[in-house]
């Protein structure tokens, strides 16, 4: 009998404590935390008093719950988005401050969605392959829900049983079913769409206590009747070749072990909020499942990932589909950094990041960080020269990111050999960029959208991110025959990735990424070798380029070169021309007006320009019949969807193997306000390639001054134990490791 007593006690015991709210990010524990040393974290005071000016003024206006229509940036779009916002931020001021107004507005806003929601049709706008209620598409239904279950969760208590019991029937369950039963090609998919849609269902059910909702939302929907290689019209399928769905499937499979997104960051960045989310509840309400710990504690390794992945100002490097100019300063981000200090190994590196991002969680996690500033326990977070693999298990390419200088003269070298990146990569394989403090050198476009701007087709994708941004042409890398890598088809370029050869990363000295591309054209090989040359007589690192090119087949080579800034000199005289015409006729070609071109007959020549207050030199070792196309972005596009960019191409024709081999020099400086140029040319004297074989490539820079810099490169033997002798014009040259960098004596 006492043996029963005891059973019936506990259980009762774990029902009451399965019960209490807040529990899902901010808990109880939190509350009284924060409560208690309210007046005495500057950081943390002074921003609950921003948000609570915000939901104060917000609520004043009253509910606004209109009948949705619009596309992204139309009024019911942005109505509702502020809606989701503003309930998430009354819902936590409701706990932290324990005033009703707060809980009275959340309940208000629910009961009048719930009143209208089942009634509610599919969203008018019928431009999504999952159209959402609320929403033209079903992720940003998903974004309302992941932010209201926070809503709801800190007013649960507040709330009635009837209450309850009415929002989850009329609002809640509705909801997660429409966003997972009814849409199953948006949900069961690897992408982070459906990562939004796992978390929004998981995290509902988790403030439900609806085991139902969160093991769909851990593991995906039944596959009765669900075609496993069905594609959605984004061009991803609806699950990864494993079969697997749902959250823990996508943390599975488009995460790197470091932590890289095979999306690329800007996606990476928008995902992390749900996936941090739900798995802060998940450690919070079911610790069991050990979250934070899954495949490697992966989800927290992605946050200085993406950290890393940024430029001087914060910015993420626009690698695939990407908006230039979102940073670290997102809202997503500030959770994450928030969530990877309280729940990981609370690096004080990220303390000094929140202090620039100047907002915080109003959560335990944010006030964990609030205090530990508070305490003087931030310290500079150090960027450093890194490799990021690509693939669930690191082996599909990756991203290298080589770094020198001082963080206010930093270079950034970004080289990208990663797989293809779903439905949101580009055909750029080889490719690469350049910063210097954190202003572009030579770009990577980016993608061709105005994020929540109605008056560009609704703020979604413009038809210009097919035709010119995804395309290889509008990107630093090699095209053949004027035709995009794996014919700019995302069947075919899914398939591949590119693989590292060797790399060199070092705070100090020279550093060397080398990679090579079999399958992006058949029958041409691509070897690429960027490298980052030290050398007291220049004013920052040389970049050389050095990509060789093997082909049994004559084919025409373009080289672009994407930069930034007014042309100061060419060594080559330039062909003006009568009128504008398109450069080609597809794959991106149509969009480039042909400027200025310019014959060769000499095998070293430079293009120098300016941009902010320096000067940047291109040399490049050229054949007698190299053509130079200087082409700028604006053809066949009426509707001036596309920035006015500039291009350099180097054009080669009716050429077997070849090899390209460019310095890229960041020199000198102008002020207009002294109108002094200081070392504004070149300090290159001549490049020659002094051996080029299968096995081997020699290089000499002569500068201006001093002795010549070689460049000696293994090309089929990448083993850094490996002994190496060659004979150059008569010299034995012997050395260990896939290559030798020497300033001749």
């Amino acid at each position: 009998m006492k043996k029963g007593i005891l059973i019936v006690a506990l259980f009762s015991a774990f029902l009451l404590k399965a019960q209490e709210h807040p529990n899902l990010i901010l808990t109880q524990e939190g509350v009284q935390k924060i409560r208690e040393n309210l007046g005495e974290v500057p950081f943390f005071d002074s921003y609950l008093a921003e948000i609570k000016a915000e939901v104060d003024a917000e609520i004043e206006t009253g509910i606004h719950v209109p009948t949705p229509k619009d596309m992204a940036g139309g009024y019911t779009h942005e109505r509702h988005k502020k809606n989701f916002l503003i309930l998430q931020k009354a819902g936590v001021l409701f706990q932290i401050l324990d005033d009703q107004v707060y809980a009275e507005y959340v309940k208000e806003v629910l009961m009048e969605y719930a009143r209208i929601y089942k009634s509610l049709p599919i969203h008018p706008q019928p431009r999504s392959y999952a159209r959402g209620k609320i929403f033209w598409q079903c992720l940003n239904d998903s974004n309302w829900l992941v932010y209201v279950s926070q809503a709801y969760d800190c007013v649960y208590n507040f709330l009635s049983k009837k209450e309850r019991k009415y929002l989850e029937k009329e609002l809640f369950r509705p909801f997660a079913d429409y966003i997972s039963v009814t849409n199953p090609q948006y949900f069961n998919r690897i992408h982070n769409h459906s990562t939004w849609g796992n978390a929004a269902v998981g995290m509902i059910g988790l403030v439900m206590e609806d085991e139902e909702l969160i093991q769909r939302a851990l593991y995906g929907l039944k596959q009765d009747g669900i075609d496993a290689n069905a594609k959605d019209n984004d061009g991803g399928f609806i699950k990864d070749e494993t079969g697997k769905a749902g959250f823990l499937a996508n943390i599975e499979a488009p995460f790197s072990p470091e932590g890289y997104y095979t999306e690329a960051p800007y996606y990476q960045r928008y995902a992390m909020y749900p996936y941090l989310l739900f798995a802060v509840g998940l450690n919070n309400m079911r610790p069991q499942e050990k979250i934070f710990e899954y495949k490697g504690g992966v989800l927290l390794k992605a946050v200085n990932t993406l950290l890393n992945l940024t430029d001087s100002n914060g910015a993420f490097y626009p690698l695939n589909d990407a908006q230039k100019g979102m940073s670290y300063f997102s809202r997503e981000l500030v959770s994450a950094v928030d969530i990877a200090y309280h729940y990981g190994n609370q690096n004080p590196g990220l303390l000094s990041i929140a202090k620039k991002q100047g907002k915080l969680t109003l959560d335990d996690a944010g006030f964990s960080v609030a205090l530990a500033i508070a305490e003087g326990k931030a310290v500079p977070f150090e960027k450093q020269s890194m490799e990021l693999t690509d693939g669930p298990q690191g082996k599909q390419g990756g991203i290298s990111i080589l770094r020198s200088g001082s963080t206010e003269e930093e270079l950034n070298l970004v080289a990208k050999y990663s797989a293809h990146g779903n439905s949101h990569g580009h055909y750029d394989k080889l490719s690469f960029s350049l910063y210097h403090k954190g202003e572009e050198v030579l770009q990577d476009y980016g993608l061709a959208r105005f994020v929540n701007i109605d008056q560009k087709n609704g703020g979604g994708y413009l038809k210009e991110n097919t035709t010119w941004a995804k395309q290889t042409i509008a990107h630093n890398t090699l095209v053949v025959n004027e035709t995009s890598h794996f014919e700019g088809k995302y069947a075919i370029g899914s398939q591949f990735h590119s693989d590292k050869y060797f790399s060199v990363l070092s705070a100090n000295g020279n550093q060397l990424i080398s990679a090579k591309e079999n399958n992006a054209y058949k029958g041409v090989k691509m070897h690429r070798t960027l490298l980052l040359i030290e050398d007291d007589r220049l004013d920052n690192q040389l970049i050389l380029d050095v990509f060789k090119v093997d082909s049994k087949d004559k084919n025409q080579y373009d080289l672009p070169y994407h930069y930034f800034g007014q042309i100061m000199s060419t060594t080559f005289p330039l062909e003006s021309q009568a009128s504008l015409l398109p450069l080609g006729k597809d794959n991106g070609y149509q969009h480039l007006w042909l400027r200025s071109k310019a014959k060769n007959g000499k095998p070293l020549n430079q293009l120098s320009w300016f941009s902010g207050t320096t000067f940047r030199t291109l040399t490049m070792m050229n054949t007698p019949e190299d053509e130079f196309l200087f082409t700028q972005l604006g053809a066949n596009d009426p509707e001036f969807n596309l920035r006015n960019d500039s291009s350099f191409i180097i054009r080669r024709k009716n050429t077997t193997a070849t090899l390209f081999v460019s310095a890229i020099e960041i020199h000198g400086r102008y002020s207009p306000v002294s109108e002094i140029a200081i070392n504004a040319t070149s300090s290159i004297k001549n490049i020659t390639s002094t051996l080029d074989i299968a096995a081997y490539t020699a290089i000499t820079i002569e500068l201006i001054t001093g002795k010549p810099i070689q460049v000696f490169l293994s090309n089929q033997d990448s083993d850094e134990n490996q002994k190496h002798a060659i004979e150059v014009n008569g010299k034995k040259i012997n050395w260990t490791g896939p290559y030798l960098i020497q300033t001749i004596k």
